[in-house]
């Protein structure tokens, strides 16, 4: 699985793993499911409980044909860049500027990928999927998208919230104001920085958490980022219980 490193509005490179091919056509065959499992109960209830000739067909190009045509783009557009089927395999489509994806972005993956995936079978967004180091597909190539792996993989997890001690004590309470994208976020940023021995990194991301939730401490740059990691995930598994 290649990787892809991924400059934020903060002006920090995040590393991500791009998603795999067989990933993908998981993802997408999930996808075709949900729609097809919808599609019968939709035309089940239809054909039962109507007898409109003409109009009952006109009934179902709406309620089953519009909603499996915008499925995609929709679900991406509402859901960050997530279907049922992506969402199931832990991928998401970003943007290779670290900004989130536009409308116009999805509407372009979308538009691409009736072609190259509904039309031609998948084949021609797999032979570019396999030729782009960046795991993009055409619709991606255009839209200045990929789709990456947000499975933390388990040498990686530094924080596990199984490894919590139940009887840890919150040092930061201000950990309270990161949300849970922020604290994702920290965590990639500190596992990238211990892994490359990169303590610039360290210092940027502890400077930046600091800045946003007032904390001023003297803490080491690492175990200032763990210590506030474990505390937020301490609160959130509080409020959870």
């Amino acid at each position: 699985m290649s990787t892809i490193y991924i400059q934020t509005t903060q002006n920090v490179a995040v590393e991500y793993e791009t998603a795999g091919v067989g990933d993908r056509i998981v993802a997408r065959l999930l996808d075709w499911l949900v729609l097809l499992l919808y599609s019968i109960v939709v035309g089940f209830l239809i054909e039962t409980g109507t007898h409109l000739g003409d109009d009952q067909q006109i009934l179902m190009v709406l309620l089953i044909g519009i909603p499996v045509l915008l499925y995609n783009p929709l679900f991406e557009i509402f859901f960050n860049g997530q279907s049922l089927g992506k969402r199931a395999r832990h991928l998401r489509v970003v943007r290779l500027d670290g900004t989130r994806p536009r409308v116009g972005d999805y509407l372009l993956r979308w538009l691409l990928g009736l072609i190259e995936i509904d039309i031609c079978f998948g084949l021609i967004a797999l032979i570019t999927r396999l030729a782009s180091s960046r795991g993009q597909r055409l619709g991606d190539l255009a839209a200045g998208t990929t789709v990456v792996n947000l499975r933390a993989r388990a040498d990686q997890d530094l924080l596990a919230l199984a490894d919590l001690d139940p009887n840890y004590q919150v040092v930061f309470p201000q950990a309270a104001q990161l949300t849970d994208h922020d604290a994702a976020l920290v965590r990639r940023l500190l596992q990238q920085g211990l892994r490359r021995h990169n303590p610039q990194l360290l210092r940027e991301v502890a400077a930046k958490v600091q800045a946003l939730t007032g904390i001023q401490t003297d803490l080491a740059d690492e175990v200032f980022l763990q210590t506030i990691l474990r505390d937020h995930l301490q609160l959130v598994s509080g409020e959870m219980a």
